[in-house]
């Protein structure tokens, strides 16, 4: 199975509600999708995310799964869940990887591209 098999849909949003500008903590949302385009099922085992702040400040993020699952898909099926993030200043960015495995057991990676983490009105 190739990384092209899984489609990745990424919806990020600032939670003002949690967040104080005043104090350089800006926190966001991202909800993601993840869905199987090939034809065998797979199951995401562990991810991998640099996100990176507007200071060029990086943090690393890895483990088991997403929120506490492993989510198995089969062909056609999609899997969504919504996760948190937390920046020092009103902008930055998320990427990473998922790493998926076959009922075979054969591993692959799969890129998430970066996206965009942004305060309303921080870039114009």
């Amino acid at each position: 199975m190739n990384p092209e098999s899984i489609g990745i849909k990424v919806v990020p949003r600032y939670i003002a509600e949690e967040s104080q500008p005043g104090d350089d903590q800006y926190f966001f949302s991202y909800t993601i999708t993840i869905s199987n385009l090939g034809t065998r099922p797979c199951q995401l085992m562990s991810r991998e995310w640099l996100i990176t702040d507007g200071n060029a400040g990086v943090q690393e993020v890895a483990g088991e799964g997403v929120i506490g699952q492993q989510p198995r898909l089969a062909p056609g099926e999609s899997f969504t869940y919504t996760s948190a993030a937390q920046l020092q200043t009103p902008v930055g960015t998320m990427e990473g990887f998922y790493f998926m495995r076959t009922d075979e057991g054969e591993g692959f990676k799969v890129r998430i591209e970066p996206f965009l983490l942004s305060f309303p009105g921080a870039i114009n």
